[in-house]
């Protein structure tokens, strides 16, 4: 199955019987992500409160909120990768980080990442909340 929506995760994800195939599933889709510019990857694009390096560098166009991304760990990418999913190429209006979590929960996620791991996905998540206020404003 091609990977092109967060639906399609999650019947991915309800496909597999153990969670070594999700963190393979998740490193495959942080592996998808386009590259991010090196020039992207500055202090001010830097997610606060992760353990590894993430950067979000957000682009309005036509009216939309497109994300470049990265990660220096391949699941914590491959979350990105997720939060993506239900973030980029939307309204700055239409992206609901209430949504995105309560999306997230119900993969099972909390229960089988790292503390360090959850508190970034909750920095990641928060992050592109404020990167869309600033642009819906």
């Amino acid at each position: 199955m091609s990977i092109a929506t967060f639906d399609d995760v999650e019947a991915e994800f309800d496909a597999f019987d153990d969670w070594d195939d999700r963190y393979r599933l998740l490193i495959d889709l942080g592996r998808a992500l386009p590259p991010m510019p090196d020039a992207f990857k500055t202090d001010a694009t830097r997610v606060r409160g992760c353990a590894s390096q993430v950067w979000l560098h957000p682009r309005l166009a036509d009216g939309r909120l497109h994300f470049a991304a990265d990660s220096d760990a391949a699941i914590v990418k491959g979350l990105v990768a997720l939060v993506l999913l239900l973030a980029d190429n939307r309204p700055p209006a239409a992206i609901d980080t209430g949504e995105i979590r309560a999306r997230l929960d119900a993969l099972g996620l909390s229960k089988h990442l790292s503390s360090n791991r959850t508190q970034g996905l909750a920095s990641m998540i928060a992050r592109i909340g404020e990167l869309a206020a600033t642009s819906a404003a």
